[in-house]
């Protein structure tokens, strides 16, 4: 079996991580291998520079110099990872890519998106995933969801900013229909796993 690319986007508290653990779950069951990931990280450089990118004693961290940083931790955690993972034939499960990149630097920063395209094609080799889901809800929901917990430094910026990062992610999922599965957050963790599975039958074969 080929590897498969599959990755997870959304604003935060939108249930990717629950939504993860799901499909690990099914997988676990269907005895086909897999890697699950996140990013930033995934190998210890690339946890390393996550350390300093959602540190939030970093409020001075400039937009220009938080996009480098993502690219740098994803060229590493790709070469490194997905890449042998996928040429291994194994079903690799990313907790947000590139596509947060463009949602999070791009529209809410407001960073050069011709700029993102090239640092992206750069950092990941080329390889794009197979399938993305977008677990979409409404901001304040999300933001809801992650009150009672320390918050990162991305977590900590204001409605807006994430208003913004809701906004791009749909954008990016209209432009891109053949990759992407927007799937309602408002819906149970067990329904959207469900629309998961219905979706990724054609590439798993199951």
């Amino acid at each position: 079996m080929k590897g498969i690319f599959i990755t997870f986007e959304g604003i935060e508290g939108s249930g990717k991580s629950t939504q993860v653990r799901l499909l690990v779950d099914a997988l676990h069951k269907l005895n086909l291998p897999y890697l699950t990931t996140r990013e930033p990280g995934g190998t210890v450089i690339s946890e390393a520079i996550r350390s300093i990118l959602l540190n939030p004693q970093f409020q001075e961290m400039k937009p220009e110099t938080e996009l480098l940083l993502y690219c740098a931790s994803r060229s590493q955690h790709t070469g490194e990872l997905i890449l042998p993972a996928l040429q291994a034939g194994k079903i690799v499960i990313c907790d947000r890519y590139f596509d947060s990149t463009y949602a999070y630097q791009g529209a809410a920063r407001d960073l050069d998106e011709n700029l993102i395209d090239t640092l992206t094609s750069f950092a990941t080799y080329g390889r794009i995933p197979d399938i993305t889901f977008l677990i979409d809800l409404p901001v304040s929901v999300g933001l809801g969801r992650i009150q009672d917990r320390q918050l990162d430094r991305l977590e900590l910026e204001n409605t807006a900013f994430h208003e913004r990062v809701r906004k791009q992610f749909l954008s990016i999922a209209n432009k891109c229909p053949s990759r992407y599965y927007v799937l309602n957050g408002l819906e149970e963790p067990e329904a959207i796993h469900n629309n998961i599975i219905s979706a990724l039958q054609p590439l798993i074969g199951e």
